[in-house]
Parts: C-alpha cells; structure tokens; sequence
C-alpha cells in the first residue's frame, strides 16, 4: 500500500480510536482535569500521534496500550471516588490563599502562586479589594474560589423576605432553523401551535428563526436571523 495512503488511514484510524476511549472517561475528567487526567490525556493522545507515523507500530499493540491505560484511568478515578485518601493523592485538595483579607504568603511559596497571577484572578471575579475577601481557596484543576464577607455579599431576595416565583428551565423548540419535534412532543406541543405562534410575530417560515425557547411560565421566546427578537411579557 503506498505510504501516504497509509499515514491518511492510520491518521483517521488513530483519531477515532481516541474520541472511543476519551468518550469512556467521566465528562468530568474533560471538564474539570486534574494533573492525573492531564498526564492520562496527554499519554493517550501520544500514543495515537505514534500510531498515525510510525508505522512500525501494529494497530492491535497500539490498542492493547489503550485499553491498559483507559482501565487505569477508569480504576484511578474509582479509587479517587471510594477513597478520601487516594482522591487526595490523585485529584488534590483546594489551598486557601487568603483568609480574612490577608494573603498566606507561606502558601503562596509552597505552590509557586505569583501574586500578579493571584490578582489577575481576583479582578476576573470582580474583586478588587482583598480586605472584602473571607477566603479565597486554590481549586485542584487550578480555579480560584472566592467567599466575600458577609457584609460584601449581593442581597438576595430570600435576605429582604421576598417570595419568587419558580423559574425552571425553558426548553428550545427551534433551533438554528431546525424545529426540535421532540421538545414539542415533550411539552404536548404541535407544529401547528407553533406555526401560529410565529405567525403572530409575522415569521412565515421557521428557518429565519435562529432560537425559540418556551419558558416554564408559558411565555415563548424568539430570535431570528436578522436580529429581531420577540419576548413575551
């Protein structure tokens, strides 16, 4: 088989071998990454680089390291779940960096946290203050948490004794012009409701329309291609 060709299929083979066994770690181990499912990432994209050029690697050893290393990961985050001690050795633990408006210095030295670094975080989460600050902790996947001071909390309705009414979650009856029957199904909903609906807002066709959300409360929401948008009240 001519050699280019052969890279073309190892290339392909390699990728879609790594979406399978990436897709079998938790989505929190994409989301979140911890340096164990960094480095456990890493190595599996390595050994799918090596199977797309070099060729002297056979495709059944290549998958044999694969699956070795998916059940690794696999066993490791179980450990991590069933065991305080191993979720500590394997995931980390959050560090707190300031505590009651002032920086500990000693853990800033211990992690080799810059201050500059510190305060970028601070000001992304629009403090910009520390004496406001009663912790901030050092998350394991590199994320900074911030409490503030109870008297530097925004006021919440429940803080002034006010009732609200319960919001839920709308659900996308159109998407990008496509109509999601499923949703409609989901909700008793037809396509002839939602037909009249736009028609009300003078749309004639469903593919102008880039988002249509109906609210828990009933009320649909509309936004089309050319900007407009329509909010019930």
């Amino acid at each position: 088989m001519n050699n280019g060709i052969m890279i073309t299929f190892r290339v392909f083979l390699a990728l879609f071998f790594l979406f399978i066994f990436t897709k079998l770690l938790s989505k929190r181990s994409l989301a979140k990454l911890t340096y164990f499912d960094y480095i456990a990432i890493v190595t599996l994209g390595t050994l799918a680089g090596n199977l797309a050029f070099n060729t002297k690697i056979e495709i059944m050893d290549f998958l044999l390291a694969m699956v070795l290393i998916t059940i690794i990961i696999k066993l490791a985050s179980y450990g991590a779940i069933k065991s305080k001690f191993w979720r500590k050795k394997i995931a980390g633990e959050a560090t707190v960096l300031i505590e009651n408006g002032k920086i500990r210095e000693e853990k800033m030295h211990q992690l080799n946290y810059s201050y500059d670094y510190l305060l970028e975080q601070l000001r992304q989460e629009q403090i910009f203050n520390l004496s406001k600050i009663e912790f901030a902790l050092l998350e394991p996947n590199g994320e900074l948490s911030v409490q503030l001071k109870s008297q530097y909390r925004p006021v919440t309705p429940r803080d002034l004794g006010l009732e609200t009414n319960y919001e839920g979650l709308s659900t996308t009856l159109i998407l990008e012009g496509q109509v999601l029957k499923s949703n409609l199904a989901a909700n008793n909903l037809s396509e002839e409701w939602l037909s009249k609906e736009l028609d009300k807002r003078n749309i004639t066709d469903s593919k102008k329309v880039t988002f249509a959300a109906l609210g828990t409360n009933g009320k649909l929401y509309v936004d089309l291609y050319d900007d407009q948008a329509w909010d019930d009240k």
